[in-house]
């Protein structure tokens, strides 16, 4: 059986359970449980999580985004992680992948794009993901990882797929992206998904540790 890891912030959190019903007796797919954040705390925590997760060296594909939190402008006006540090750290974590998952195929998610107007303190513009996405296509493509374009997919979304000024638990926007992710790691394996009843399944929207 094929092995799935899903790494991210809480983008990921409103599609990896569904991602792991989907390919339910098809691959095992492992998450943690917690907020993957910013690309600084998935390089010092990404072996925590192989340890803690036990999904073993034999890995076949790493999904993983990051970069919401690195582009959050703080109060002092600037980004959590400038954009030279995030390259930095991005191509960290590629490299280590590919030594804690030798095997793994890699594929990258942009980061999806945001309701600006409404942040308040903390500010989040959209041509900073724009810039963060792209510097980090590059380095990706470096790497060898395919690409999964969750922003383009995202940008034109009718507002009513936004739970909130970050997210898109609903219904809808759940069920966008879920089936993209579940689409490339169906190319990427070679394996089939189940088909989700959304209706069935999504009966509230999501609450988690947000960024």
């Amino acid at each position: 059986m094929k092995k799935i890891l899903l790494i991210g912030d809480s983008i990921r959190g409103g599609y990896d359970k569904y991602v792991k019903m989907a390919f339910d007796g098809e691959a095992e797919v492992y998450y943690p449980a917690e907020n993957c954040r910013f690309a600084a705390y998935i390089v010092r925590y990404l072996y925590d999580w192989k340890s803690k997760l036990g999904c073993g060296d034999d890995v076949d594909l790493v999904h993983f985004n990051v970069g919401l939190w690195d582009d959050l402008i703080l109060l002092d006006g600037k980004p959590l992680t400038s954009l030279p540090v995030y390259c930095e750290y991005l191509d960290r974590i590629f490299g280590m992948i590919k030594i804690f998952f030798p095997k793994a195929k890699v594929i990258f998610a942009t980061s999806t794009p945001v309701q600006e107007e409404l942040f308040t303190r903390e500010k989040r513009y959209n041509r900073d993901t724009e810039l963060y996405n792209a510097e980090a296509v590059k380095i990706a493509a470096a790497h060898g990882a395919e690409i999964n374009d969750l922003y383009t997919l995202t940008a034109n979304a009718p507002v009513e797929y936004h739970s909130d000024l970050t997210h898109f638990y609903t219904k809808e926007g759940t069920e966008l992206i879920t089936n993209q992710v579940i689409s490339v790691i169906e190319k990427a394996l070679d394996i089939k998904a189940k088909a989700l009843d959304y209706e069935a399944l999504f009966t509230k929207k999501e609450d988690f540790i947000g960024v």
